[in-house]
């Protein structure tokens, strides 16, 4: 292969890919290990990546999907402010979601890699700190209306200079935030995975020469864009539309409406949001690089869903929105719940392709995270803050029942706390983890897969919680026959009191003994529901997901199953 140049032979491409991946991979383990936060180093609630000198990504560790297609939009955004005025000695952080990012909570770090006074790569960790500050602890109140209430910003600023950190920068952290420790610990942990990807891509342009690697940057990059456009080109050209509804924005219950059109034109593809609403009060709004990264998690699962994710599989897409749409904000509109929106995004195009490629996209699922931030003071008088993202259900497919219990689209290769964490660091206790089967799922010929019932317990008084959740009120669709899924809850049982169910709620104080429910949906079903095999039907029964009434109501089963 020969790019610009510089020929680079197969094997020699291979092992420079090969040391792409090892490397992010590196960088993820130091993360985990080193953090000091449990979203960090127990849900893996980040990711790393490389880029180009002209901050193309070239690899990126599994982590979360909504990350996918901000990397490269954040460090273009930072070679520009900082043109002419980077040495390999610094570190950039930014967290500000107009240039490229999700929300203030997530912290980008990046440093440029030289060799031999040019730069050569870029290294990016983008994580989630537990608080920033703001208005609530946790950093985001789902009734903001403004991203002045959703704590610090710093959009591009030197943390590190020539090797030493700036003590200006730490500072303003952790005097702005609830968990300084947590925070400046987890930055540490940040900053040294930057630091294993500059000596690895040392040791890489040392072995084969910066010319070479560069050169294996782009075939990389060419091939993934060739790959890409074959899949495009495969597909029948033609507009495919779809429309969904998301329940409210926090501040107001109000259904808002939004839609999409996907046309797919040889071997190009352009995703147009065009006539979505304006920014909402509430922050469930997303801006431009969440939105790019959104649409770029479905076309990857279109083109390749195996392979790695690099900046050329992406060539041939094209996103068209306005600015200032609830799917592009801009300041000061609040972004603190961007996952919420930008999972919409995501959604809409899935459901506008799945008619097309049915083996590869299913019905729709409980898409909102269902996060819940619970916060107060443990035994021992420290303040504690726990956010925990759930699973839920997937909708069927073609040819194969929904995922039970799987995290939404938006975070990727990401997991549960496990009860022995929850309970070891915060004054909870699980009562409950297991499907919920009294919510069910959506019926079909492969029927939707079932959501999670989770309850947490206190065990310490003048304890609050707040969360957002979506789709509790439009329930997941179902394709081709198939029955819609089911809806998400919040529920809080109070030791005296009746139960209380909402949806997004900015405050609730909590007492000793009360319960917190987290109920997560059912996914969507495909296909008719009473062409489901008999043995199908009766395993749903013995393993408890359905009634012996519900199999009959909905399967139409008279209680006979064949080999």
């Amino acid at each position: 292969m020969i790019t610009g140049g510089k020929l680079v032979d197969p094997v020699t491409q291979e092992i420079i890919e090969g040391k792409l991946m090892a490397t992010v991979d590196e960088m993820g383990i130091v993360m985990a290990r080193t953090s000091m936060s449990p979203v960090i180093y127990e849900v893996l609630d980040f990711a790393c990546g490389l880029l180009t000198a002209d901050g193309e990504l070239v690899a990126q560790m599994n982590g979360i999907t909504l990350f996918t297609g901000t990397f490269g939009v954040q460090v273009r955004a930072l070679i520009e402010k900082f043109a002419g005025n980077l040495a390999d000695g610094d570190i950039l952080l930014s967290n500000d979601p107009y240039a490229g990012g999700t929300h203030a909570c997530d912290f980008a770090i990046v440093k440029p890699l030289s060799v031999d006074g040019k730069i050569l790569a870029y290294a990016i960790n983008v994580a989630h700190y537990l608080d920033v500050g703001g208005s609530v602890p946790g950093s985001l109140a789902p009734n903001a209306t403004s991203v002045f209430q959703e704590g610090l910003r710093l959009p591009g600023v030197k943390v590190v200079r020539a090797d030493v950190f700036s003590d200006e920068i730490l500072n303003i952290v952790s005097e702005n935030v609830r968990l300084p420790e947590i925070a400046l610990g987890d930055l540490n942990a940040q900053v040294a995975t930057v630091r294993v990807a500059g000596r690895r891509m040392a040791e890489l342009a040392s072995r084969y020469g910066a010319g070479i690697v560069e050169a294996a940057f782009a075939n990389l990059l060419a091939a993934s864009e060739t790959r890409s456009r074959a899949a495009i080109a495969a597909l029948p050209d033609g507009r495919y539309e779809a429309t969904d509804i998301i329940d409210g924005d926090g501040v107001s219950h109000l259904p808002i409406p939004v839609k999409v059109a996907v046309t797919i034109s040889g071997d190009s593809i352009t995703i147009d949001f065009t006539g979505c609403p304006p920014a909402v009060a509430g922050p469930i709004n997303c801006a431009r690089g969440a939105l790019q990264s959104a649409v770029r998690t479905i076309v990857k699962a279109m083109v390749g869903p195996h392979d790695p994710s690099n900046e050329g599989w992406f060539r041939s897409l094209t996103v068209i929105c306005p600015a200032g749409t609830i799917f592009t904000a801009e300041k000061p509109s609040p972004t603190g719940w961007y996952y919420e929106g930008s999972v919409h995004a995501s959604e809409l195009v899935w459901k506008a392709l799945a008619p097309l490629i049915p083996s590869r996209f299913s019905a729709g699922s409980y898409s909102s995270l269902c996060v819940v931030y619970i916060s107060g003071t443990d035994h021992s008088g420290q303040p504690f803050i726990h956010i925990e993202p759930q699973h839920g259900g997937w909708g069927a497919s073609e040819h194969r029942d929904g995922a039970g219990a799987l995290i939404a689209l938006t975070d990727g290769d990401t997991y549960n706390y496990s009860v022995e964490v929850i309970e070891a660091r915060f004054p909870l206790r699980v009562k409950r983890y297991g499907f919920n089967v009294e919510g069910g799922a959506g019926a079909g010929r492969r029927r939707g897969g079932f959501g999670i019932v989770r309850e947490y317990e206190m065990l310490a008084d003048n304890v609050s919680a707040y969360g957002s959740f979506g789709r509790t009120a439009t329930r997941p669709w179902g394709m081709d026959g198939g029955g819609q899924g089911t809806l998400n809850a919040l529920q809080i049982a109070p030791v005296n009191g009746a139960l209380q169910t909402y949806s997004r709620v900015a405050h609730l104080d909590l007492s000793k003994g009360d319960v917190l429910r987290v109920i997560t949906g059912g996914g969507g079903g495909w296909g008719d529901p009473g062409l489901r095999e008999p043995l199908l039907v009766e395993q749903d029964v013995r393993n408890g997901f359905l009634t012996g009434a519900q199999a009959s109501s909905l399967y139409r089963y008279n209680g006979e199953a064949s080999e």
